[in-house]
């Protein structure tokens, strides 16, 4: 689980990501970072009801990449908000699948060292 520092929690910090942020979209999920003032890196996670009613399914998915961010952490540069979006092809990958595009698109977007 990622610690609380570095989760995005409100939805004005969320907004301050889309509407500023420069973005990376693949099939499986999207991801729109924008610099922020501090020393350490936040991450949001936005997934639909449109992916799967079932709360089950969506909670697994953002636990799956909530732990592949968290193993990247300490490869990434201090000082963005990250929020990942999730999209419906998701649902046919398998971890390492997920993992890939992941860290694909963090690499994307400049975020590695």
């Amino acid at each position: 689980m990622l610690t609380a520092k570095n989760r995005l929690k409100k939805t004005k910090e969320f907004d301050r990501v889309f509407k500023g942020g420069r973005s990376y979209y693949s099939e499986v999920l999207g991801l729109k970072v924008k610099d922020n003032s501090l020393t350490f890196n936040r991450f949001g996670f936005i997934i639909g009801l449109k992916l799967s009613k079932k709360a089950v399914v969506r909670n697994k998915l953002k636990r799956q990449v909530r732990e592949i961010v968290k193993g990247q952490l300490n490869l990434l540069k201090p000082g963005f908000d990250c929020v990942f979006v999730f999209f419906p092809l998701i649902l046919d990958k398998e971890f390492e699948e997920i993992k890939d595009a992941v860290i694909k698109s963090l690499k994307r977007v400049n975020l590695y060292f």
